[in-house]
Order: structure tokens, then C-alpha cells, then sequence
């Protein structure tokens, strides 16, 4: 039906307008038209390049196509001018190092340790000389270790009354042996308490001297060759009247027993005062006793 149609209308429309059918308009002539003159600086083909693609642009009924912009090249410098270099700064001469010696660090001394207490600083022996090589302080208590130390020996026992004048008694019998013997005393006298009851004690008192009394020399009253005890001491002190010298066995106890120490029964008592006054206050006394 539709195709009918038109076929209709396009059949009175050529009939109703027969010259129009017949007429027939020439094509305008060609515009011949010339390209442009090329820009300052562009070559040739860059000048035709747009008029060349202008019919192809109108021919399709578009919009003109905008030129892509071109980077714009730095005018070529006159001939004969130098262009300007940057200056470099000069590089800064490289001193070598000279390596410095190391210091080693400096040294701290070596302590020395403190030269043992002679008792002796010549051949002679010193007779006052003790067994601990120095002075005592009653309010301390010192552990000494003992050396053996040749000396002649005398055994007894006295009442506990009569004690200081047996002591001072025996001590002045072995200095008078010694004396016999061409012994030198060479250290102060000493009594080991080798036994004690309520009635008295039984004791062995020494003395000290440069050598053991050769066999060839008779040494009477009961005199004989011995040696002082040796091995590990605690050293108490005594400076009061002889009378007085139970207060210090006092405070040795106490302190053994505050110290849980299990020591020998035998007690050694170091005379560094001479035993002529039993009521001397500055009578000095020193008591050795040796744990077990």
C-alpha cells in the first residue's frame, strides 16, 4: 500500500510540472584558487598541507578541524654571536689527610699491694715483736693466721690466785735459759691454757727465739725446745689489769656464740706488756683463739 503510494504522487508531480522535468541547470564552473604564501620560516609542504585537507574537512559536512598547535622553535642565533655559556665554579683542590698517630690511652697505675708487716727489718730479731705483726684494737677483733715460730717452752700449773705470779715467774726462768743457750728473743712471751677447772689450770708458757736450742746445750728446770701453735687465730684484745681479764673471756664467749664458732679448749695469751703489776690499767693483752 505504501509503496503504491508514493509511486502516485511521484507520477502527478512529474506531470504537473513538465518543464521543470525537462530543464536542466549546468554545474558551476570550477573556482581555480591559488594556495596561500607560506608563513615566515615554514617550509613548503607545511603551507599546502591545510589547503589539501580543507575539501576532504568540507566534503563530509563537519566542522572545520582545528590545527594541532606546533612547538615553536627558538629563532636560529645570528651567525658570527657566541651564545653564553654558564660558568662552572672551579673544583675545590682535594688536600690530602695525613692520617694522625693514635694515642694509646693513657695507663692507670697498677696498685701495688701493701708490703707485708716485717717483723724483723734486720738480722736481729725483734724480741717485742707479736705473732699478728701489728697493734691490736680492743674494740675489733682481728683473724690472724699463725706461723710457726721456733721458741723455748716450759709446762706447769697454778691455782687460779697464784696464776699471775706463776706466769710472770716461768717467763722470767725461760729468758734466763735462753740467755744460757746464746738464744736471742725474738718475739713476746706467750702461755697456751691447755687445761682449766674451777681450782686452777694447767699451762705451757714460751718464749720466743731466733733458733731452736741446739741438742749439745743442756737446757735445765724443765726447759725444752718447742714450737708457737700455727693455723687460723681470732684475736681479741685486753687492756685493763690483769685482775680484770675475766670480763674479756666473757666477751669472747658471747661473741663465739653469736657467731655459731666451734674453736679449740686451748686459749693462747700473747704478753705485750711485761707481767709485773697485776693491777696495770694499761696492761696489754692479746688472746688468740683458734676455730676448729
Amino acid at each position: 500500500m505504501r509503496q503504491s503510494s508514493f509511486s502516485a504522487l511521484l507520477l502527478a508531480l512529474a506531470l504537473a510540472c513538465p518543464a521543470a522535468a525537462q530543464t536542466r541547470v549546468a554545474p558551476p564552473s570550477a573556482v581555480e584558487s591559488s594556495p596561500l604564501a607560506a608563513p615566515p620560516g615554514a617550509t613548503q609542504a607545511q603551507a599546502t598541507q591545510p589547503a589539501q585537507q580543507a575539501p576532504a574537512q568540507g566534503s563530509q559536512g563537519g566542522a572545520p578541524a582545528q590545527a594541532e598547535p606546533q612547538p615553536v622553535q627558538p629563532p636560529p642565533a645570528p651567525q658570527g654571536q657566541v651564545v653564553p655559556q654558564p660558568v662552572q665554579p672551579a673544583p675545590t683542590p682535594q688536600v690530602p689527610i695525613e692520617p694522625q698517630p693514635v694515642q694509646p690511652p693513657p695507663s692507670l697505675p697498677n696498685p701495688q699491694p701493701a708490703p707485708p708487716v716485717q717483723q724483723q727489718q734486720t738480722g736481729v730479731p725483734n724480741p717485742n715483736a707479736t705473732l699478728a705483726g701489728r697493734q691490736g684494737d680492743p674494740s675489733d677483733v682481728d683473724e690472724i693466721q699463725l706461723t710457726a715460730k721456733p721458741v723455748l717452752l716450759l709446762a706447769g700449773q697454778a691455782s687460779w690466785d697464784q696464776g699471775f705470779q706463776k706466769l710472770s715467774e716461768a717467763i722470767a726462768l725461760l729468758r734466763g735459759e735462753a740467755e744460757k743457750a746464746g738464744l736471742k728473743v725474738a718475739g713476746r712471751p706467750l702461755t697456751l691454757f691447755v687445761e682449766t677447772d674451777d681450782n686452777g689450770f694447767k699451762y705451757e708458757a714460751m718464749l720466743p727465739v731466733d733458733r731452736a736450742a741446739d741438742a749439745a746445750t743442756a737446757l735445765a728446770n724443765g726447759v725444752r725446745n718447742g714450737q708457737s701453735p700455727v693455723g687460723r687465730s681470732l684475736r681479741f684484745v685486753h687492756t685493763a689489769p690483769y685482775d680484770d681479764i675475766d670480763s674479756t673471756y666473757e666477751t669472747i664467749t658471747a661473741y663465739l656464740e653469736a657467731k655459731n664458732i666451734v674453736v679449740k679448749d686451748a686459749f693462747l695469751e700473747e704478753y705485750v706488756s711485761d707481767l709485773k703489776d697485776p693491777g696495770d690499767p694499761n696492761l696489754e693483752i692479746n688472746v688468740y683463739v683458734q676455730p676448729k
